[in-house]
């Protein structure tokens, strides 16, 4: 089959969205636009008087103009502070401190090859799309391991193994909003959200834990949809698959099941189980509850506990790894671990470079108050129109979708977008952990077909191992199931979860109290 015969019909738009999306800058050229940009519209605002009344203090909001003495000075004083003092960014580089370990150590990558082993059967595709959402934490390594296995594993069983490499992606990456188990993403994502609800709320403070029971429910849902798309619609699209079509260059299961292996993964768990215990102990001992905030009541009692997941997930992963990697060889001294640390913040240098201009994009838009007024005003259009928050939590998802379609960065697409919906959304009484959750919802849905996605073209590559004329476009047409039936999910969800006015997680209430309805 030709790479145009692979493709579904009516796919010629998405070859224009890939070429559109192609010609787009790098994200951090993005920032600058808009720091160039937002200089030039506070200059006008101030020019004008550009104000609003902050109904939740009776503050009258007036812009400011960055190219004033104040705050030009501000701006090149401060960098350093502003840099450093980018909420996400300190959380992020603790827990990569952590995860650096239990990825280099070999901890994530035998973890996921013994799940893969144990695949087998009717229960092929949920059990890897399920190890697929389990695997979120473990970064691009998830691309790396579980796809690659999981082709050979639907080869070993007689089936087309590029079904086995769709349905490994859809859990890795098209359903990233699905995490079962909070992570470092989680950290990420809601510290942004928390910088941006600063800015009408100052002492507004998130938890990683914000989101954790809408993207669990998500998750869950999503295991038996992706079952039903991947050997319902794809599989037989793909047609019947022979051992003699595979490429002499298809992959070779990894070396991760050596004699060490069960004892090292044994020791890991009870390292992890040890941290968990301590952590819980710390909020629940008579006595000694360092976790525990006394003075507070209700679950504002538990904030200290959600604060320092930060540095549980970070200790998590450094202990576990590091008693895997003890076991396995692969750590000798505490040199090899202070050396994966090491490593594993060189990987974040594109973040931190990014996160620099991010940092001041926010900054700079807190400083001139436009987001604020912004806010303001628009969440008073909105309430004259009157529109349930289902709708307007939906029409976020979508704009979301859209965007993912062009910039692959979930961090870079938020922290443009949160300094102005969130504070938006807070003044209509929809919290800021629902407005992140369906923000996240609407960021996965295309993440699988789209070509500015960062491991797409990884994936590409690891199906051509398989057959050596599969293109973009048969990549997209092979996905693009998987993202209708995410979309239509999602969607649904979030209309759901909105009009039942649930919690999204722990302490993460659907109403914010200030509202100008």
């Amino acid at each position: 089959m030709s790479r145009a015969e692979a493709k579904i019909p009516g796919s010629g738009w998405l070859d224009r969205i890939e070429r559109s999306g192609n010609r787009l800058p790098d994200p951090v050229a993005i920032f600058v636009i808009l720091i160039a940009l937002l200089f030039a519209f506070s200059a006008w605002a101030a020019s004008v008087g550009w104000s609003a009344v902050n109904p939740a203090t009776g503050e009258v909001v007036r812009s400011q103009n960055l190219f004033s003495e104040a705050n030009m000075r501000r701006l090149l004083v401060e960098m350093p502070a502003t840099f450093t003092g980018f909420k996400p960014l300190g959380l992020v580089l603790v827990v990569m401190l952590g995860a650096a370990v239990g990825e280099r150590s070999g901890l994530f990558a035998a973890l996921m090859a013994k799940g893969m082993r144990s695949v087998r059967g009717t229960f092929l595709s949920p059990a890897i799309f399920l190890i697929g959402l389990l695997s979120h934490h473990a970064s691009d390594a998830a691309y790396v391991v579980i796809i690659p296995l999981a082709a050979l594993a639907f080869a070993s069983a007689g089936r087309n193994p590029l079904a086995g490499v769709a349905i490994a992606y859809a859990g890795i990456s098209g359903a990233f909003a699905g995490n079962l188990v909070p992570g470092q993403f989680d950290v990420l994502i809601l510290g942004i959200t928390q910088s941006a609800a600063q800015m009408i709320a100052p002492h507004y403070g998130l938890n990683p834990l914000g989101n954790w029971w809408f993207t669990a429910a998500l998750g869950l849902i999503l295991i038996p949809v992706a079952w039903y798309v991947n050997d319902r619609i794809v599989e037989p699209r793909l047609g019947a698959w022979s051992a003699n079509e595979v490429q002499a260059d298809a992959p070779v299961p990894l070396p991760l099941d050596g004699p060490s292996s069960g004892p090292a993964l044994r020791r890991a768990g009870l390292a992890a189980l040890l941290v968990v215990v301590l952590f819980a102990a710390f909020a629940a001992v008579p006595g000694y509850q360092p976790l525990l905030d006394k003075a507070a009541s209700g679950p504002a009692r538990m904030e200290p506990f959600y604060a320092s997941l930060v540095a549980g997930f970070a200790l998590l992963f450094l202990v576990s790894g590091w008693a895997f990697g003890r076991t396995t060889g692969t750590i000798q001294s505490h040199r090899d671990v202070v050396k994966m640390m090491g490593q594993g913040l060189e990987t974040t240098a594109p973040y931190l470079v990014m996160a620099f201009f991010a940092a001041h994009f926010i900054a700079l838009f807190s400083w001139s108050n436009l987001g604020p007024i912004i806010a303001i005003k628009g969440a008073e259009a909105l309430a004259g129109i009157a529109l349930p928050v289902a709708i307007l939590l939906v029409v976020l998802l979508l704009i979301s979708s859209i965007f993912d379609l062009a910039i692959g960065s979930a961090s870079a697409k938020w922290s443009a977008m949160s300094p102005i919906v969130v504070p938006m959304l807070m003044l209509l009484g929809i919290s800021p952990e629902v407005t992140t959750a369906a923000y996240r919802m609407g960021d996965s849905i295309f993440n699988i077909v789209t070509p500015v996605a960062s491991n797409f073209v990884l994936v590409l590559a690891l199906a051509q191992r398989w057959r050596s004329d599969f293109g973009i476009g048969s990549l997209i047409a092979l996905m693009l199931p998987f993202s209708a039936a995410i979309g239509l999910v999602g969607f649904t969800l979030i209309a759901l979860w909105s009009s039942l006015e649930l919690p999204t997680g722990p302490g993460a209430p659907a109403h914010y109290a200030a509202s100008v309805r």
